[in-house]
């Protein structure tokens, strides 16, 4: 059985000579246990050309210490990545478990040793009053092998500080202790990254963008920070981690707004296929957006309600009609992110940062995406006075909807030129994406009052109190008009002339 943890680590470079400083005394640390020593034999997998290596991501079949076995580390945010250990097992093939959580990057290439590290580990616990663990501090002498066409040995030294119960504060600490005693951040990110240098991928993108910018350099900087985004998602998506599947259909959301949306720049017949099939990604991803958040919705109604109001299994029966949506439409994600298709797409959206259709304004400078802006802004507005127009009812829900989705996209554009336009840019995106959520809510309740009815109907048929159904159908029919009010207010505030100035070209 697969086992995840989430580690939070700092490497440093460390000559022979290097005297290791006692980290005791540092906050909440009362004492450093003995030093124990390891023998560690790894075995590093990945395709030929590194791609899992070029997305900060490890895959080992490691002997000895407290821990062997197979582990996949994927980076999630500065010092912390989150591992997955799976038990030894005989012969060498990839776990299927992890060799799937790799798939997006991976893709059909197969997965064969790249390296061997032998590392000679002198372990200390940073423990406190309780003798509990804070933080373990590994000094390694290693020796790497890389393998291939070409192979080549290695040695260095290094020191990690890995937190397991304390705090940043405490990594902090160490961090200034372990540089005044001469100890610099270490160079690779990874024992595999260092031992792979000379084969280490060029960077998939440039650095920051400057004020002088082009065109296509500011929307592939935006397409390409999407896409590593989509990939991030994959693995935490399978594992079914909180919020993953919310965060990968943003992804494929921006990815496809921002194609639609700088068509000026990105020729939208050479795109018009990977528009479609982010849009098809999106709606599978959605349908089990929708049966979580629906889930969620509903519970927290239910919550709000005082137990004498609550008649008849409500709760149980909410759960029993919702559960095998959220299952049938989590086990079609799933599905989904294993298909052939779900791989061509990908392929695609490489294919498009490598080779990207431009246009002939794409080689100017960035003001000409001013415009796609613009009219996303106003695209906005003649949806919202469609949508005021209307009186209550399906065809006014309808047209909100309509209007969130442009507020959405609208938020998406002016997100990609953050970058070069600094603030006002900034504040034009937090504008729209004030204006989306509270059209978010409405539709929330829009979805659940159709459920609500469905429920309501069940319990009546079986004989049962209804009441409650009805009781929270108004609540949501109340809030609806609320979340309106504020989205057009919002609006209103939007609209404003200085929140869309700095758009002339």
């Amino acid at each position: 059985m697969a086992t995840l943890i989430r580690e939070t680590e700092r490497k440093y470079e460390a000559d022979t000579g290097t005297t290791v400083p006692s980290l005791a005394g540092l906050p909440g640390v009362a004492a450093e246990s003995p030093p124990a020593e390891f023998r560690l034999e790894a075995e590093y997998f990945d395709t030929a050309d590194l791609r899992l290596l070029r997305a900060g991501i490890t895959l080992r079949r490691r002997r000895g210490g407290e821990d062997d076995g197979w582990h996949l580390k994927v980076p999630v945010g500065p010092d912390t990545r989150t591992e997955l250990h799976v038990p030894l097992r005989r012969g060498r093939t990839v776990p299927a478990e992890l060799a799937r959580l790799v798939r997006a990057y991976a893709r059909t290439a197969p997965l064969a040793p790249v390296a061997r590290i032998a590392t000679l580990r002198r372990q200390r616990l940073l423990l406190d009053g309780d003798g509990t663990s804070l933080a373990e501090v590994a000094d390694d002498e290693v020796t790497a092998q890389s393998l291939g066409t070409v192979t080549a040995l290695s040695q260095w030294r290094e020191v990690e500080v890995e937190l397991t119960g304390g705090g940043r504060p405490l990594l902090e600490a160490a961090d200034q202790r372990l540089r005044e005693a001469g100890l610099g951040p270490a160079a690779s990110a990874s024992k595999l990254d260092r031992a792979l240098a000379g084969r280490r991928p060029a960077p998939a993108r440039p650095g920051p963008l400057g004020k002088r910018a082009t065109a296509a350099e500011v929307v592939l900087a935006y397409l390409s920070d999407q896409a590593a985004a989509l990939l991030a998602c994959d693995p935490a998506v399978r594992q079914d981690q909180p919020d993953a599947v919310h965060r990968m259909r943003v992804a494929s959301r921006r990815l496809r707004s921002a194609l639609q949306a700088f068509r000026p720049v990105i020729d939208a017949a050479a795109t018009a296929h990977l528009r479609e099939e982010l849009q098809w990604l999106g709606q599978v991803l959605g349908a089990a957006r929708d049966a979580e958040v629906l889930a969620g919705h509903l519970a927290s109604l239910l919550d709000q309600v005082p137990p004498e109001l609550v008649l008849g299994p409500v709760e149980a029966s909410v759960t029993e009609h919702l559960a095998p949506r959220r299952a049938t439409a989590t086990r079609k994600v799933v599905r989904t992110l294993d298909s052939p298709r779900y791989l061509a797409l990908l392929d695609e959206l490489d294919a498009l940062l490598a080779q990207p259709p431009l246009t002939a304004l794409a080689s100017g400078p960035a003001s000409a995406l001013h415009e796609p802006v613009a009219r996303a802004v106003r695209r906005l507005a003649r949806r919202v006075r469609r949508a005021t127009s209307l009186p209550p009812g399906e065809a006014r829900d309808v047209a909100v909807h309509d209007a969130r989705k442009a507020a959405k996209r609208a938020r998406y554009a002016a997100a990609a030129l953050v970058p070069v336009e600094g603030k006002p840019a900034r504040r034009l995106a937090r504008r729209m994406k004030k204006i989306q959520s509270e059209l978010g809510d409405h539709q929330d309740t829009v979805m659940a009052r159709v459920a609500l009815r469905d429920l309501g109907l069940r319990a009546y048929q079986a004989g049962e109190n209804a009441f409650t159904y009805g009781l929270l159908y108004e609540r949501d029919a109340q809030a609806s008009h609320v979340f309106q009010e504020q989205a057009w207010h919002a609006w209103d505030k939007a609209a404003r002339p200085k929140y869309r100035r700095w758009l002339r070209a």
